[in-house]
């Protein structure tokens, strides 16, 4: 994992001399492994001084303590904006013309935050880090134009458990490692709302063993449902005899 974080810390040095000599990488804490491991990387390859955390709450956050910690720790700069707000006007004006589903409700959140990164970002010469890991999106775990988002992604190769490594070989604090992974959006953990645990995932992306036929059915199933979510929007080419 000492190789695949010096790896991946050269990589962001080269997406950044290609891609916004100069810039800030800016992203969103969740106080999460995930956040607090891009963040780090990104520590480590630009300086501290180059890294900006967006913490944004939706009213209350119960462990916004998490992300403080993490912002702490690594002693970056951030800004904290509480989405409250403009998550309720959207939702009501909205609801005035269409009925809102309950997942529609869970996907707002994460995609008004999303652009309030991204608005950040804009602001301050930023270049903005995707925070997703393989297993989320192999399973489709995320929400697109939401945390999906970004534009680069340090982690998209790297499963949950190694995530948790290279957060160790990085030093940080282990309550931000092994924090309980979960959307902080329906109350429940992410390996709730999944059925199954990162550990069976990991190994199954990884060594292609799923023990629980239940359980690989269930996998194999939201891989090949969610698998648009990782490529380009579909578009029409128009042929040349038509053209």
């Amino acid at each position: 994992m000492n190789k695949v974080k010096d790896a991946c810390v050269a990589w962001i040095q080269n997406f950044f001399e290609k891609n916004g000599p100069g810039c800030n990488a800016v992203l969103g804490i969740s106080g999460g492994k995930d956040s607090s491991v891009v963040a780090a990387l990104c520590v480590e390859a630009l300086g501290k001084d180059r890294v900006i955390g967006v913490l944004m709450p939706c009213g209350k956050q119960p462990d916004i303590d998490m992300a403080k910690l993490a912002v702490e720790h690594l002693g970056i700069r951030s800004v904290e904006i509480n989405i409250k707000n403009a998550v309720d006007a959207l939702l009501e004006e909205i609801g005035e013309t269409v009925e809102i589903t309950a997942q529609t409700r869970i996907n707002l959140s994460p995609r008004i935050r999303m652009s309030t990164v991204y608005a950040v970002s804009q602001s301050m010469n930023g270049r903005v880090a995707n925070t997703c890991n393989l297993s989320e999106d192999w399973v489709g775990y995320s929400t697109r134009y939401g945390d999906a988002a970004g534009d680069f992604s340090p982690l998209a190769h790297l499963t949950v458990t190694e995530v948790k490594e290279i957060g160790r070989v990085l030093g940080l604090p282990e309550v931000l490692v092994e924090k309980t992974p979960s959307d902080g959006l329906c109350g429940k953990t992410d390996e709730d709302n999944l059925g199954f645990t990162y550990a069976t995932l990991d190994r199954y992306i990884r060594e292609g063993v799923c023990e629980d036929d239940t359980v690989r059915t269930r996998i194999d199933d939201l891989h090949r449902k969610n698998k648009f979510k990782m490529e380009l929007m579909p578009c029409f080419r128009m042929a040349e005899e038509e053209a």
